[in-house]
């Protein structure tokens, strides 16, 4: 037996396995160490009263054979792919097909498994800094990975690929560094993938979290994006799905890729193929759950959840700048790139500015986790990465005890 050597060249760990490692080492040695967690992008808030109502009535259901559920349709039940391609599209004047839409138990899975239907000879293009599934799935397959440079001196905006590239993984707003783009730079880069006969894949789990009105929510606002991108959602920040697990793909029918031969080959088939084979479908409770989301106090309730969470964002940006932070993003999502400051003397061993050395300073001084910027690339050595998610109260201690340091 040999084993995919390509899983050798990973790092050892996942980036939010090595700071729970180092988090917990620190608590083992200061046990009265009272840690606020800034770092790791899951929710605090509960699940609005419309979700758990219809997981109780879903519940109820399952506990009587005349409505008991057994598998699903691998897409997912048309009463949730209805309410997505009405509310999330159709409704925004977006035209999408009822069988564009896959259902699935988060996007972390889709974004990562859909490079499967990918040849293992396409090179592919990730934003750096990058949400690491990207990169980690792909390296997985063996593919050729550009890096496209996100900083402060292009506004985070990546350029276009001075190389060929086949696909190209956009997340935006962006996990890690908050930003955006506007509706001319991201058609652009539609533009770019027509010309290119190039697939661009469209991260959109955080478009709930945008505030401003020159920010498209979905790719397909773009002309011409239904021909060229394929588009996940998640629940899991929207709604609060972290540990309910749903979120869905949209696969437009007019996205296709050649073969060895060079014909043609629609996306949305191959990947109905893909789902039937390898997923079993996403539960019925949590189906039900989402589609919750979709009803009049459901999506108030899930309006004032996402407000709560932007609520937050604005307050530590207005902190950390007034005490002299430069900080990016926070204003359509719920994550600020930070830069690291000057550091106070040898807590670390770490070089002077990294971002694991302002993660050590962070943890020991303040008792405050963040993500080091260097975790999701390169260009994210010298940052680091904080969440708006944490409850209003910890997240003003929070603040405090930074503002103590600087």
């Amino acid at each position: 037996m040999r084993i995919n050597d390509n899983f050798l060249n990973l790092s050892s760990n996942y980036l939010f396995a090595d700071v729970a490692k180092k988090v917990s080492a620190y608590k083992t040695e200061h046990p009265e160490a009272d840690i606020i967690s800034l770092g790791i992008g899951d929710v605090t808030q509960p699940l609005c009263p419309a979700v758990i109502e219809a997981l109780h009535k879903a519940t109820d259901e399952m506990a009587t054979a005349n409505s008991f559920r057994g598998y699903g349709p691998e897409q997912g039940y048309s009463f949730l792919r209805e309410a997505i391609r009405k509310n999330d599209f159709l409704d925004c004047g977006i035209p999408i097909d009822l069988d564009d839409i896959f259902v699935n138990d988060g996007a972390k899975s889709d974004t990562g498994n859909f490079q499967e239907l990918l040849g293992k000879n396409n090179t592919i293009a990730v934003t750096d800094p990058v949400y690491p599934v990207y990169t980690d799935a792909n390296m997985m397959a063996g593919r050729h990975i550009v890096c496209l440079p996100c900083t402060p001196e292009n506004n985070f905006v990546p350029e276009l690929p001075r190389q060929h590239v086949d696909v190209i993984y956009l997340c935006y707003p962006n996990n890690p560094t908050g930003t955006t783009l506007t509706y001319k730079e991201l058609w652009q880069w539609v533009n770019y993938a027509l010309r290119n006969e190039a697939l661009i894949l469209y991260d959109a789990a955080y478009e709930a979290f945008i505030q401003s009105d020159n920010i498209p929510h979905s790719i397909y606002e773009i002309p011409g994006a239904r021909e060229c991108a394929i588009e996940f959602h998640s629940y899991s920040k929207t709604a609060g799905f972290t540990g309910i697990r749903c979120g869905y793909t949209v696969i437009p029918k007019e996205v296709v890729g050649r073969s060895a031969d060079g014909s043609r080959a629609k996306l949305n088939p191959l990947w109905n193929r893909r789902q039937c084979t390898k997923f079993n479908g996403t539960s019925y409770l949590s189906q039900r759950a989402a589609e919750a989301i979709y009803t009049p106090e459901g999506m108030v309730q899930t309006s004032a959840t996402i407000h709560y969470y932007m609520e937050n964002a604005r307050m530590m940006k207005q902190t950390l700048q007034t005490i002299g932070l430069q900080v990016y993003g926070g204003d359509d999502a719920p994550y600020l790139w930070v830069r690291v400051p000057s550091l106070t003397p040898t807590l670390s061993s770490k070089a002077e500015g990294s971002s694991w050395a302002f993660f050590d300073e962070l943890l020991h001084q303040a008792h405050v986790v963040c993500t080091p910027g260097v975790g999701f690339g390169p260009s994210g050595e010298g940052f680091v990465r904080l969440t708006a998610f944490g409850q209003r109260e910890r997240t003003i201690e929070a603040l405090e005890r930074i503002k103590q340091i600087y």
